[in-house]
């Protein structure tokens, strides 16, 4: 590695009683990239945000050009010359603003000229795409005919005209097809090109490989080891990522798996998911693991009819199902608790009881009438039943730990007596206490002969609770293992776009 341009030093960041890093380091020179990796909650999206103005560090140093510099804002990130590129453009894009006024948008904000001459901004914003040779975006058109991949432009254009000196790229091929990384690798490589210093976050190692110089792992908020790709493989790669990390110990089972209940045969949606075949028997928990931008929630939602399919079949207990609707999905005999449980799966400022009952609307009401006695005693069961902390069934959801909400997502619907139940990274932000809980209701509910679809990231906890995993990449289907075969490592290098041998 050439001298560093930048360099983040001892960096230090808690969260109330949560350690987001400790003693975590990070180097980048001028015109290289520097790819960042690290499993879930590893610390590289705290560092990026630190580095970005987002959040400030508690402890430490970031030096840039050899002077010390404080980051307190994003504002002040982007006078230093540090912009982001994050994968969730349309965050960053004003869509009824033109082209040209997107890419001049941090200039036009910052400047002391009240008027700007269109003409002149037209030219500038020409420039910027000419810099980056895409010369087929109309700079006067608005910015929502854009395609995705063409916003992502417009971004890095946008950072090219502030004379940006490093660009963090943040999953940035995650909503892109193949031909449009490809073309966004080769901007890239122009930027590099320029002296821009390039920081690259992703979890597919193949791209990581074609486009990086360096490659920092990190782990549980510290950097692990600093690899030249070039002398780096997938396994020393996924060895650093992983560690000596806990695996949940393989409860044996206690129950036979039953026959068929669900049956998914080559199913698409022409965006993401593409010809997904796979079965669900009575009793069994099926895995099915990928990283982010896999396609797991784009799944979980097309199974429930939340999304639409465009070709496949599906069918549960030998009948066929065509939903158009996820409530077609619920008289079916399925449920989803959905990933963003606040924004999905629950009214947070509602109470426990009105949650609860909410899928069970007739169970509870006579005519336009509530019977808040059977609904009262429904909440106070599923408090009891799942250990759930609240003071009373009147608590709005609000008050309540994610984990205990989360129980709630999943109580609320244990009452419907469904037959599939699709459970979406289901211990996203709960503490360990509520993971145990939440497994054992899991295997409650397949001991009862029920078919449970396990969606998630976190590959120990799926190989824990899975009588089968089903390895997601880019919207397809890569391996399948049994309970037996599978690894943390094997799953990841299937989940990263790898192969064994």
């Amino acid at each position: 590695m050439d001298s560093p341009f930048l360099s983040m030093n001892a960096i230090r960041k808690s969260f109330g009683h949560v350690k987001a890093l400790e003693d975590a380091q990070f180097h980048l020179a001028k015109g290289e990239v520097h790819a960042l990796l690290g499993v879930n909650g590893a610390g590289k999206s705290t560092l990026i945000k630190i580095l970005s103005g987002v959040y400030e560090q508690d402890e430490g140093d970031i030096l840039l050009d050899g002077k010390n510099i404080r980051l307190r804002s994003p504002k002040a990130a982007k006078d230093h010359g540090i912009y982001c590129v994050y994968q969730e453009v349309d965050t960053a894009i004003v869509s009824e603003l033109s082209v040209a006024e997107n890419i001049m948008l941090d200039t036009i904000a910052t400047g002391k000229n009240v008027f700007v001459s269109m003409t002149k901004m037209y030219e500038e914003a020409r420039k910027a795409l000419k810099q980056l040779q895409v010369e087929t975006i109309d700079v006067q058109e608005p910015a929502f005919k854009l395609t995705l991949a063409e916003k992502q432009l417009v971004l890095i254009a946008r950072a090219l005209v502030s004379s940006a000196k490093i660009i963090i790229f943040d999953e940035p091929t995650a909503p892109l097809s193949l031909h449009e990384s490809t073309k966004l690798f080769s901007v890239i490589n122009k930027l590099k090109a320029q002296g821009v210093g390039c920081i690259f976050i992703s979890h597919r190692l193949p791209e990581v490989f074609e486009i990086s110089d360096w490659i920092t792992v990190m782990r549980d908020g510290k950097l692990v080891q600093t690899f030249q790709t070039e002398n780096a493989d997938a396994e020393k790669i996924i060895e650093a990522m992983l560690g000596a990390s806990f695996n949940h110990e393989q409860v044996d089972r206690s129950w036979e798996i039953g026959k068929n209940l669900l049956d998914v045969k080559e199913i698409s949606d022409d965006q993401k998911l593409k010809n997904l075949t796979f079965t669900v028997s009575e009793g069994e928990i099926v895995g099915i693991v990928g990283l982010v931008g896999a396609g797991k929630t784009e799944l979980a939602k097309a199974l429930f009819g939340a999304e639409p399919l465009k070709k496949g079949t599906i069918s549960l207990s030998g009948n066929s199902l065509h939903m158009k609707h996820p409530k077609d999905a619920i008289r079916a005999g399925m449920a989803l608790i959905p990933e963003e449980r606040r924004k999905e799966g629950l009214f947070v400022l509602e109470s426990l009881q009105t949650n609860a009952s909410f899928p069970n609307l007739k169970k509870f009401s006579s005519f336009l009438f509530m019977q808040k006695k059977a609904e009262k005693s429904f909440a106070k069961e599923i408090i009891g039943r799942l250990q759930i902390k609240a003071n009373s069934t009147e608590t709005p959801l609000v008050h309540l730990s994610g984990g205990n909400q989360q129980k709630v997502v999943i109580g609320k619907w244990t009452s419907r007596d469904s037959k599939v139940y699709l459970f979406d990274e289901p211990t996203k932000g709960v503490d360990i206490g509520a993971k145990a809980d939440i497994f054992k209701l899991i295997r409650e509910l397949a001991e009862s002969g029920k078919g449970c679809l396990y969606f998630s990231s976190e590959i120990h906890e799926a190989i824990g609770i899975s009588d089968r995993i089903l390895v997601m990449y880019n919207g397809q289907f890569v391996k399948e293992f049994s309970r037996e075969e599978a690894t943390q490592e094997r799953i990841l290098l299937y989940a990263s776009g790898g192969k064994e041998g």
